[in-house]
């Protein structure tokens, strides 16, 4: 596996981390705030989509912060309803991966720009993966506080490390990315 394929897949497992915290709320949930500095599940996925939009169109071409982007618009409270929330959730991921799928593995050195600092592609595309997966850990955080009693584990279960990894070791070695059993649960 080469680095765009494997960061490709990274990129989709986080996607599908949200995606599995968020869906087992309600819709009202999705916007709910702790207090006045907090933000919903719904700010953190329009401050996403805003940098997905912002980073991945026209990557190679223009700095990745677009002039018409408004990052302080991205916290306000102003997505309407669920419906918006996920239009919002999946029109920045699409964009983030059909700038991906563009990339050859030589191009990966190539300099592009954010904020005017250059970046190697392979910094960047890092740089907003750590971004992203940090923002994904808030996103399954706050989703796991408002289920409460009700959430399922999206890992290993509290208590059930002992047998995971005995069926783990159960297994003859192989090589295959981390993420291949989760993804593959998410196309059965």
């Amino acid at each position: 596996m080469n680095y765009l394929s494997s960061t490709i897949q990274l990129f989709e497992y986080y996607k599908s981390l949200g995606e599995k915290a968020m869906r087992q709320l309600d819709a009202a949930q999705l916007f709910v705030t702790g207090d006045s500095e907090s933000n919903s599940l719904a700010i953190m996925v329009k401050h996403l989509w805003g940098n997905m939009r912002s980073r991945w169109t026209d990557f190679r071409t223009s700095d990745g912060e677009k002039s018409w982007r408004n990052r302080d618009t991205e916290f306000e409270a102003d997505i309407k309803d669920a419906q918006e929330l996920w239009a919002k959730w999946e029109e920045g991921w699409q964009i983030l991966f059909a700038a991906l799928h563009l990339l050859k593995e030589e191009e990966l050195g190539e300099l592009v720009y954010i904020r005017n600092q250059g970046h190697t592609i392979v910094e960047a595309i890092n740089r907003q993966l750590g971004h992203y997966a940090y923002h994904i850990g808030q996103i399954v955080f706050l989703s796991k506080m408002l289920a409460g009693k009700d959430w399922k584990s999206l890992s290993i279960p509290k208590g059930a490390s002992k047998s995971y990894n005995e069926n783990k070791f159960k297994k003859d070695k192989q090589k295959q990315h981390f993420t291949d059993e989760f993804l593959s649960k998410d196309k059965s």
